[in-house]
């Protein structure tokens, strides 16, 4: 297309599947790294396991894993004060290690061999597991939040942000998060508090809005809309930053 920008898809008419379609489309034999960016439940991991699937059932070899491998243990995420947005933000997740372990291996001058994950959640532990060697032509598949930040923007092949509204993303955490987190009141206090404020942060920071290759709408997952943004469209973003 010769516009700056891909008109969005009408709501309720193409399904989930037309979506995984085009998104596989879209990743050439070329690609290495993937993002699938978000906030927290607004459907970003789930998207990134449907889009794994689809892509093996074509034959790809896929590398899935997470932000979530990468954080660092909750004395350091935590220096701020459990709800701060500043500490979400800066404090949460080990780059270095991120890009030493996964994304330079997976990239272009990269070796192939690989850690999928440095860090255990359960038991709150940095860990080092044995390296792995990405068969010919595997293509990474990684989701989590702040992926279109400065220290990461440059090192993905092709960036997918999903979107959904704050009231929407609450609702769904309310479900997901309620034996981890023990209480409604609980995740409504993170999501207010820490969450939503850290990710209006980032989007003054980042823009990932105009940063993403694609941008999904996935209020509602059954009928979501994207949009295919145009080479022109994100330079200008990235330039205006």
């Amino acid at each position: 297309m010769t516009t700056a920008e891909a008109p969005p898809t009408p709501p309720g008419s193409p399904t989930r599947g037309v979506l995984l379609d085009q998104l596989t489309a879209r990743i050439t034999p070329h690609t290495r790294r993937v993002a699938v960016d978000g906030p927290p439940a607004g459907g970003k991991t789930t998207l990134a396991d449907e889009l794994a699937t689809t892509l093996r059932a074509t034959g790809r070899e896929v590398i899935r894993a997470s932000i979530d491998g990468f954080l660092f243990p909750r004395a350091r995420r935590y220096r701020r004060g459990p709800y701060s947005p500043e500490g979400c933000y800066h404090d949460s997740f080990d780059f270095g290690t991120l890009h030493r372990a996964l994304l330079g291996p997976l990239g272009p001058t990269g070796d192939g061999r690989y850690q999928d994950h440095c860090y255990d959640r359960p038991t709150d532990a940095v860990v080092s597991p044995p390296l792995r060697t990405a068969p010919p032509g595997a293509v990474l598949v990684f989701d989590g939040v702040f992926l279109l930040r400065p220290e990461l923007a440059a090192h993905w092949d092709l960036t997918i942000h999903v979107t959904a509204s704050f009231d929407r993303t609450l609702q769904r955490a309310r479900v997901r998060d309620l034996a981890r987190l023990g209480s409604t009141a609980e995740i409504d206090r993170f999501f207010h508090e820490r969450y939503r404020p850290s990710q209006q942060l980032y989007a003054e920071q980042a823009r990932p809005l105009e940063r993403a290759d694609i941008v999904v709408h996935n209020d509602t997952p059954d009928h979501p809309t994207w949009q295919f943004r145009t080479a022109a469209h994100r330079d200008g973003g990235r330039h205006g930053t």
